[in-house]
């Protein structure tokens, strides 16, 4: 059962380029699951998705062509035998047994010969890779390029090889002066950021605090938009695109009057559940940037725009084989939109944060040379902030920038 849900999200993600989680949390067998095999089939799944280029080079270097149109799924039955010789170190004879059980399964009785050779070769030649060969052959070239181009071919290896491992576990505690404490009880660090790591592994839910509200989940890398803001006590603040709600927690626990937007039903709604568990309040209001405006000045905004997210794919490596080069102009195009609108919404003398969770320089410090020849009436305050995967958080950008006028 839990090979058969991991082929099942496979087929979805690489084939329709469906989000790997929604594909595996609403899947309807899920609940079937014991909590052992539960945990089995996320680690199978991840590790597939995590480390497919180097999968799929295998599986290739064993086939003269690729299965084409829908028998193109039977690869998916490959790539998980494969993640679970190289990466999980499954017993070879239980992943040659259960991917044949498999394949007859979901109808591809005509290629279990196949199956079973190309598994069996793979086996049989098994070897060490280089980390870095292995970190190469998992970043889509068009991407890898990008990297190369923008921070240099060594910096470029470091954040490849930084998607090999899955991401650390942060969290940001309601009240900063008990991060010390929460590290103790849940046995992580407190890193110079104010950010407690914990060890990854368990359910988050089952954590001691989570429950009544004394921390959320946040990588410090995300935490980093609003300290840049210092002291937002008493004032007025625009948390846009705002769920599900990281940073509006953060501006409430320190006194901020925040009024948080975003256009998703669904994403609000975990952002309500996220003030609810944490005690804080901030006002939401569901609405389109393009369409929306605040009834008066504020006194801060923080813009987190929509962007490619390739700073987290570390913790969704399906972005890795659903996005394209193409989208990276796109959602370019829609940030340099949404921030040229809002800078009309802030006082003069008041400040807007704009920050992606990007490693792409059109979403970042392209787009805020962009904004500045546009607005002569902003200039940056503070240092630009920018973090990459290997650095240990997520990829972030994020600046301040303040109305002279």
């Amino acid at each position: 059962m839990p090979r058969r849900i991991a082929y099942d999200v496979l087929c979805q993600v690489f084939g329709k380029k469906r989000p790997m989680d929604e594909a595996y949390n609403t899947h309807p067998h899920l609940e079937k699951l014991t909590p052992k095999a539960r945990t089995f089939c996320r680690a199978l799944l991840t590790t597939t998705v995590r480390n497919r280029g180097f999968i799929d080079h295998l599986i290739d270097e064993c086939l003269d062509k690729r299965p084409k149109g829908r028998n193109r799924d039977v690869l998916n039955i490959m790539r998980l035998g494969v993640a679970q010789l190289y990466f999980m170190h499954v017993p070879p004879h239980a992943v040659l047994s259960e991917a044949q059980v498999l394949t007859g399964r979901v109808k591809f009785m005509q290629f279990k010969k196949l199956v079973n050779a190309v598994l069996r070769r793979i086996d049989r030649e098994r070897k060490e890779y280089p980390a870095d060969l292995i970190a190469r052959k998992n970043i889509p070239d068009w991407l890898y390029s990008t990297w190369e181009k923008a921070y240099g071919e060594e910096k470029a290896l470091k954040i490849a090889k930084a998607h090999l491992k899955e991401a650390p576990l942060d969290i940001t505690p309601k009240y900063a002066d008990e991060a010390k404490i929460w590290a103790e009880r849940l046995k992580g660090e407190v890193l110079e950021s104010g950010t407690v790591r914990l060890p990854v592994g368990g359910r988050i839910e089952e954590l001691d605090g989570y429950e009544n509200g004394s921390w959320w989940v946040q990588d410090a890398a995300a935490s980093h938009p609003v300290k840049m803001m210092g002291n937002v006590d008493g004032k007025r603040v625009l948390d846009l695109c705002a769920a599900p709600g990281g940073k509006t927690m953060q501006l409430a626990a320190a006194g901020a009057d925040v009024i948080a937007v975003d256009k998703s039903k669904n994403r609000l709604k975990r952002l309500e559940e996220n003030l609810e568990r944490t005690r804080l309040f901030a006002e939401i209001v569901q609405a389109d940037l393009m369409e929306w405006e605040p009834d008066d000045f504020v006194d801060m905004i923080l813009l987190d725009a929509p962007c490619s997210a390739t700073g987290t794919l570390r913790r969704h490596p399906d972005g890795l084989w659903t996005k394209k080069e193409e989208g990276i102009k796109a959602m370019s195009d829609i940030q340099g939109k949404l921030w040229h609108r809002v800078s009309d919404w802030v006082r003069s003398g008041g400040k807007i944060v704009y920050c992606t969770c990007s490693l792409q320089p059109e979403e970042s410090e392209l787009m805020l040379k962009a904004f500045l020849k546009g607005h002569k009436n902003f200039e940056v305050e503070g240092e630009v902030y920018r973090s990459t995967p290997d650095e240990g958080g997520d990829g972030f950008f994020a600046v301040m920038v303040k109305k002279v006028s």
